[in-house]
């Protein structure tokens, strides 16, 4: 008989699936970049084969910004962009594997940038800050919750048997 994966580990698991498909994303952006893209013609052709330039004046702009870097600065935000992938991946993977350290990982990585969102979210207040910002510090706060909750558990539980972390050899 299957053991039913409790609502926690489901809830978990999402996350980890959303990290490894910013992976994915950021992936793509960092490969496109190193591609020499600095002309912003490979950027424009992909855009506009999936169809997100359509009426989407935010991406032209972005774009076009990304054009305007020299190939070094495109190669330096390339490196980064692949850089902050790998640590997505490490989150994802390790979220998806149950691992402790995953959320704890995410907890830190994560909260280390909602001043940032925060600092952004006030100087140029648009909705999608909002949205992000939203899913990130629930994103903590979910995680941090159940790690602390599990901590407590686990502590009541060997108070109540009268035993400690350690076991005798």
């Amino acid at each position: 008989m299957a053991v039913e994966p409790a609502r926690g580990d489901r809830m978990v698991a999402l996350i980890g699936a959303f990290k490894l498909v910013k992976c994915a994303l950021l992936v793509g952006l960092g490969v496109l970049g190193l591609a020499g893209a600095a002309d912003g013609g490979l950027l424009i052709h992909a855009a506009a084969w999936t169809g997100a330039l359509a009426g989407h004046h935010v991406l032209r702009t972005v774009i076009a910004r990304l054009a305007s870097l020299d190939a070094r600065a495109l190669r330096e935000l390339a490196i980064a962009t692949l850089t902050y992938a790998i640590v997505f991946a490490v989150e994802g993977v390790g979220l998806l594997m149950r691992k402790r350290w995953a959320e704890w990982l995410t907890v830190g990585v994560t909260g280390s940038f909602i001043p940032f969102e925060v600092y952004e979210l006030a100087s140029r207040p648009r909705p999608g800050k909002v949205v992000a910002l939203a899913l990130n510090v629930s994103i903590v706060v979910y995680l941090a919750w159940r790690r602390l909750t599990a901590r407590a558990e686990r502590r009541a539980e060997r108070r109540a048997h009268g035993g400690s972390r350690f076991r005798a050899a």
